[in-house]
């Protein structure tokens, strides 16, 4: 008994020695495993590209909505630097000024719109406008050294245009941020410039929200605001 209990423990560690020899001889010849070190010199080059737009806009913060959203959710910037959400018009956004206050940033980038305009009121531009002043008020009043600064509504895909008709106001709805700008002595960025090379493979499936070479791009075109 004994002996068949020393003969069955030697087979069953060799057939373990065994598949852990098979494992790592797999392991070693797939040329489609990538290796450790190439792992580590990928993640190093996204977190330096990350790091330096973080320490550039280290001091600002991103006010929006869902597209807004998209600097802190793809890691182009920290959470700390972004106050946005889904559905966040310039109505809604005035329910954050208590946390804006307490971040205390020496710049507001305000990226709104996109969903006031599909608002159901009679005259969404009027009614957005409307608190868009009243938001840009109270950051004057709350954080009257910060520097603000306006950005345009990204456009849409001409599919996503097709599915809501409404998209066809952005334009209007940007003359109106422009002129607002310019009547509270503010700055306003036209994010345009953004799509001049092509824009296909910046959206999302919805052609509305975007892929993280737009958030790079579009803080490529806001560098001089901070500098």
């Amino acid at each position: 008994m004994n002996m068949k209990k020393k003969v069955a423990t030697l087979l069953l560690g060799s057939i373990t020695l065994a598949l852990a020899a098979c494992g790592n001889e797999s392991t070693s010849s797939n040329p489609q495993q990538p290796t450790t070190p190439n792992q580590g010199q990928v993640s190093e080059s996204r977190g330096s590209v990350g790091a330096e737009y973080q320490a550039l806009f280290q001091t600002s913060v991103f006010v929006g909505d869902s597209i807004t959203e998209g600097l802190s959710f793809h890691d182009v910037l920290k959470e700390e630097n972004v106050l946005a959400g889904a559905g966040k018009t310039a109505e809604f956004a005035l329910q954050d000024m208590a946390e804006l206050t307490k971040r205390d940033p020496e710049h507001v980038f305000i990226h709104l719109g996109s969903d006031d305009i599909l608002w159901p009121t009679d005259n969404p531009k009027t009614y957005s406008m409307k608190n868009y002043a009243k938001l840009i008020g109270m950051i004057k009043e709350k954080l009257p050294q910060a520097k603000i600064t306006l950005l345009s509504v990204t456009p849409v895909t001409s599919e996503a245009e097709e599915l809501e008709p409404r998209y066809k106001n952005i334009n209007d709805y940007n003359q109106g941020l422009k002129d607002l700008a310019e009547k509270e002595n503010l700055g306003y960025v036209d994010l345009s410039p953004v799509f001049s090379n092509g824009s296909d493979d910046l959206y999302d499936s919805d052609g509305i929200h975007f892929k993280p070479e737009f958030y790079t791009r579009m803080l490529d075109l806001l560098k001089d605001q901070v500098e």
